[in-house]
Parts: C-alpha cells; sequence; structure tokens
C-alpha cells in the first residue's frame, strides 16, 4: 500500500476521532448551577439532615426528659382528682346527707407518696446513666457522621482532580497523534505509529468519560449527605505536604481510651445496664405508701354536705409474681455482662485501631510526598521524550511508555493525598476533636494542583 492511501486512511481516522472530541469538552465545562460547599459546612448540614445523628439528638432529649421524670417522681406524690353524679330509679340512702334521695354526687382528691420502694431511686441512677449514655452516644454518631461526610467531601475533590488528570492525558494523546500524523504524512514514521497514538486517544477518551461519571456520582452522594435532592461540589482545600501528627502514637491511644466517642459511649452503655439491674433488684423491697385522701359527698355538685379526710400508711411486701420479677433481673444481668464485654472490646481494639489510623495517615503522608518526586520525574522523562520523538530520536512505544508513566505517577498523587486526608478524618473521629482546627490546615484554602 502506498504512502498516499495511508494517509488518505489516517485522515479518515482522524475525522472519525475528532467527531468525539466535543462531547468529552463539554463533560468537564463547570455547572454554576451546583452549590458550593465548604468542609465546615458540608459538616454542619450532614449533622442536621442525617438519620442517626437526628435519633442521637432526639434520644438525649428523651433521656433528659426521663431523668426529669424520674426526678420529679422523687420529691413530689402522685395526685389523683375524681368527681361523680349518680342518679337512681329510685330514692335511696345517701351517706353524703343522712337522708332518702334519688341522687348523689361526690368528690374525691387523693395524694400518694411512695416512701420506700417500687425501684423510685434506682429509677433516679437509672436515668441519669441512660442520660450519659445517650450524650456519649450523640458525640460518637456526630463523629461518625463527621466521617462519612469527609469521605464524600474528599471524593468529590479527587474524582475532580482524576478528571482533570484524564483531560490532560486526553490532551497529550491528541498532541501526540497530530505530531505523529505530521511525522507520517512527512514519510519520517510510519503508519502504525500514528495507529498506536489513535488507540491512546480513544482510550483517554473513555477514561475522561470514566471520570467525569464518577465526578457526577460523587457530587449527588456529596448532595445526600448533606441534605440536597441534587450535587452539591466542594470548595477546595489546602492540598499542601500534610503536617506531622502533634501527638504520639502512645498519647494518641492513651487519648482515646480518656475520651475517644466510641469507647466513651460503651462505658455509658455498662453504666446504664448496671443501673436497670439495681431498678430490677429493688421490686424484692417491700413497698411503703403513704396516702391522704379527701372526699366530699352530696345530692348535687358541687358536694359539701359531708366532708371526710383520711392518711394510710401502707406497707405492701411481695412475695411471688409468677417468677416474672426474677426474669426481668435475669434479662437485666444479661443485658449488663453483654454491654461490659463490649466496653472491654473496645478498651482491648483501642491500640490497634488506633495503630491502623495513626501509621495509615504516617504512610499516606510519606507516599504523598514520594509521589511528588514521581510526578516531577515522569514530568521530565515525558517532555524528553516528546522532543526526542518530534525529533525521530526515538520509537513511539517510548512516547507511549512516558506518557502513560507521567498518568500513572499524577494519578498515585491525587490516591495519596485522598488517602491522607482520610487517615486524618479518622484519626479525628476515633480521638473526637480536631487535632489542625487551630492551626488553620482544615481551612479552605485555594488547592494547589501538581
Amino acid at each position: 500500500m502506498s504512502k498516499r492511501s495511508h494517509a488518505a486512511r489516517l485522515a479518515v481516522l482522524l475525522s472519525a476521532a475528532g467527531w468525539a472530541a466535543p462531547a468529552a469538552a463539554a463533560a468537564q465545562a463547570p455547572d454554576d448551577s451546583v452549590p458550593v460547599v465548604s468542609l465546615a459546612e458540608a459538616r454542619r448540614h450532614a449533622e442536621e439532615v442525617d438519620p442517626a445523628a437526628v435519633a442521637a439528638r432526639l434520644q438525649v432529649e428523651t433521656a433528659a426528659r426521663e431523668r426529669r421524670t424520674a426526678f420529679t417522681d422523687l420529691v413530689t406524690p402522685r395526685v389523683n382528682a375524681a368527681t361523680s353524679y349518680t342518679r337512681l330509679s329510685d330514692p335511696f340512702f345517701n351517706f353524703g346527707t343522712g337522708e332518702v334521695s334519688a341522687t348523689s354526687a361526690s368528690a374525691t382528691l387523693q395524694a400518694s407518696y411512695v416512701l420506700l420502694g417500687a425501684g423510685k431511686f434506682a429509677e433516679l441512677g437509672r436515668s441519669r446513666a441512660a442520660q450519659q449514655s445517650a450524650v456519649a452516644s450523640e458525640t460518637a454518631t456526630r463523629f461518625r457522621t463527621a466521617l462519612a461526610t469527609d469521605a464524600a467531601y474528599y471524593a468529590v475533590l479527587a474524582d475532580r482532580e482524576l478528571a482533570r488528570l484524564a483531560a490532560e492525558r486526553l490532551r497529550r494523546a491528541q498532541e501526540g497523534f497530530g505530531l505523529a500524523r505530521v511525522r507520517v504524512q512527512a514519510g519520517e514514521a510510519i503508519a502504525p505509529d500514528s495507529l498506536q497514538l489513535l488507540l491512546e486517544v480513544n482510550r483517554a477518551r473513555l477514561g475522561v468519560l470514566r471520570s467525569d461519571s464518577a465526578v457526577a456520582v460523587s457530587r449527588l452522594r456529596l448532595g445526600r449527605q448533606i441534605g440536597l435532592s441534587g450535587p452539591a461540589e466542594a470548595a477546595p482545600v489546602d492540598s499542601s505536604a500534610p503536617p506531622p501528627l502533634p501527638l504520639s502514637q502512645e498519647a494518641a491511644v492513651a487519648d482515646l481510651l480518656a475520651q475517644g466517642p466510641e469507647v466513651q459511649a460503651a462505658r455509658a452503655a455498662e453504666r446504664r445496664a448496671q443501673a436497670v439491674v439495681g431498678v430490677r433488684r429493688e421490686g424484692y423491697l417491700p413497698y411503703v405508701t403513704l396516702d391522704l385522701l379527701a372526699a366530699a359527698y352530696d345530692v348535687s355538685f358541687f358536694p359539701d354536705a359531708l366532708k371526710r379526710a383520711s392518711l394510710a400508711l401502707t406497707v405492701n411486701l411481695p412475695i411471688w409474681d409468677g417468677g416474672q420479677r426474677e426474669l426481668g433481673v435475669a434479662r437485666a444481668r444479661a443485658d449488663r455482662d453483654v454491654a461490659r464485654a463490649e466496653r472491654e472490646e473496645r478498651e482491648r481494639a483501642a491500640a490497634q485501631v488506633m495503630a491502623e489510623a495513626y501509621h495509615g495517615y504516617g504512610t499516606a503522608a510519606a507516599g504523598m510526598g514520594l509521589a511528588r518526586v514521581g510526578v516531577a520525574v515522569a514530568t521530565e522523562n515525558y517532555r524528553v521524550q516528546r522532543a526526542r520523538y518530534r525529533e525521530g530520536a526515538t520509537t513511539i512505544l517510548e512516547l507511549l511508555e512516558a506518557q502513560g508513566a507521567l498518568t500513572e505517577a499524577e494519578t498515585q498523587l491525587v490516591q495519596a493525598r485522598h488517602a491522607t486526608r482520610l487517615a486524618l478524618a479518622r484519626i479525628e473521629a476515633l480521638l473526637g476533636r480536631r487535632l489542625f482546627a487551630a492551626a488553620g490546615t482544615d481551612s479552605t484554602t485555594a488547592e494547589t494542583n501538581p
């Protein structure tokens, strides 16, 4: 086949390749209608709409109300008022008036206070433990929500950066394809060179479509996380070299054991379960109740013909209720033992989970530094290979290898940056506090491209 026919085939292929270029470029166009949120705003909105966080807050409110109710029941009597009016077909002796009448009316006011028993004191302790458990669980849930929000937020940044790299790869492939086409038409290269670069162009276009799809999905995920029905865009954050952690691994483990939200929640759950056992055990104590009754009787409203008052001290000793009391104690003890086992497991796992997060941050930070060097080396190698190919001093395979190495190095840098951010978010979620908030490393500043 002649060089002219080769050139004609290449022109057709180039025309077909350029047919899809506008679609890929359009996919990269920014959408001004997508709201942009900062990391702090995303965390705040997620706490407001996340079902787990909402349930945890309501549980705290319910536990506080339970404690107020238990305290009120401890210091105040139970009061009940009742009135009745009766009309019979035949007259009868009315106790209130001492006469025969067809109607009668009565009104009573009863106050009852339990002096001992009924689990009042134990219930107050249980409600206090339940409130502490709800507060600890709410804190743990809040940081779990923040961790999920951070993951969604950083995924948008990573996918957007990968989309930029995919567009750069397509640009380099199209530039190389144009260069190869000129060299083939000039007789300085063979036709397969252009075909191999055309294949790289098509692969790069497919990469652009995949990266754009990933960006669309991650934006929708972030929008869902913060309570939107549509997508949300993540504002750029500082992408400089990550600073070293302000505490050692041993200090981080000690901090986790002392005030980690998950550990605190497990301990509070154990205290609540222990308090329930105390409530069940009070069922074996006698009930000592003081009752005050004031009553009035007459033939019509409002009764005042006869008034009576009574004061009664009642002692009730529960002996056997069919085993329900023993069953309640057994169930409460079982729940307490389970809560204790969970608390012990949390404490045993503290060193492991912190070591994973701590070393994960160190490894990702080191990988980020190495990836920056790799990008610099790959960029220079690609520049040299492109210049050498333009001069005919190297082969198309070496140029393609340099292009692939640059794309892989840039991708590794994005992945290392993403892993570093997630590792730091994991450590902060375990400790229940921000490590670099005071230093401003969590602020939304302009992101630096590699």
